[in-house]
């Protein structure tokens, strides 16, 4: 018998997406703060601790629940959506940057699945969004983005937000994957996880891409993302504070006075 509630959905958009679900009444979908996009009347807006998938048990169990959520850079609180009307109504979420919302069946997934902390968007209610300490001392010490990662436990919908494109590969057993750790959306239980020295004194001092990559070995699936927030974010700085490079142009600083930068 499944334990969480069983929502519909819809994704509507192509680079910057939002995700509509569908409630019956009392059905029940928990979000990070933020990600609220609109909902029709009827539907019930509450801030609860954690995920709500331990509401019912002690005020101490709740707690721990919501602390877990300090370690992977979140809020104590999230937020559910009830329809409390008689109808079907619908709430939407947004992306929070150019991306693609993945939508994960937790029960064909065998009921837990491992992403980055700033993936999760939305969830029926009953997810379990926990963390995922990755117990090799060289991943935890050179995994970036990687070391602590949160963890989605349950038979429901869990919904992550990836940048850019987003790839889907599915690993044979011992098949291995070498990624950017900051590529990495999510990956299946059955997957290995580690991080492997890039090598080389000309790749690590020139190479520009850092200096480890991530090993994901199979069996299992993982969703890789063409555009980590990180690597957005840093263009954006470079672009904003710096000097702008004038690539391929003879004007050099005199573009910048053209075109008004």
């Amino acid at each position: 018998m499944k334990s969480n509630h069983e929502i519909d959905y819809k994704i509507y958009g192509e680079e910057m997406q939002f995700v509509e679900i569908e409630l019956d009444p009392q059905e029940t979908v928990v979000a990070e703060s933020g990600s609220f996009m609109m909902m029709e009347e009827g539907i019930r807006m509450e801030t609860i601790f954690g995920d709500g998938s331990q509401q019912q048990g002690g005020f101490l169990g709740k707690i721990f629940t919501a602390g877990k959520r300090l370690l992977t850079g979140e809020s104590l609180f999230m937020t559910a959506f009830t329809n409390g009307g008689a109808g079907k109504k619908h709430v939407s979420f947004a992306s929070p940057y150019p991306g693609k919302i993945i939508p994960m069946n937790l029960l064909e997934l065998n009921g837990r699945l491992i992403c980055q902390k700033d993936s999760f968007l939305c969830a029926a209610k009953g997810v379990s969004i926990g963390i995922e300490f990755q117990k090799k001392l060289g991943t935890g010490l050179f995994g970036g983005e990687g070391f602590i990662m949160q963890k989605l436990e349950g038979d429901g919908f869990a919904f992550v937000h990836a940048g850019g494109m987003v790839t889907e590969k599915t690993l044979q057993p011992g098949e291995v994957l070498k990624v950017d750790t900051g590529c990495i959306v999510a990956f299946t239980n059955g997957v290995d996880y580690d991080i492997e020295f890039v090598g080389g004194i000309k790749n690590s001092l020139f190479g520009g891409e850092g200096l480890f990559f991530a090993t994901l070995r199979g069996p299992g699936k993982v969703w890789v993302q063409s555009l980590p927030i990180s690597r957005l974010a840093s263009r954006m700085m470079a672009y904003g504070i710096g000097q702008r490079k004038e690539e391929g142009s003879i004007l050099g600083g005199l573009g910048n006075l053209i075109d008004g930068d």
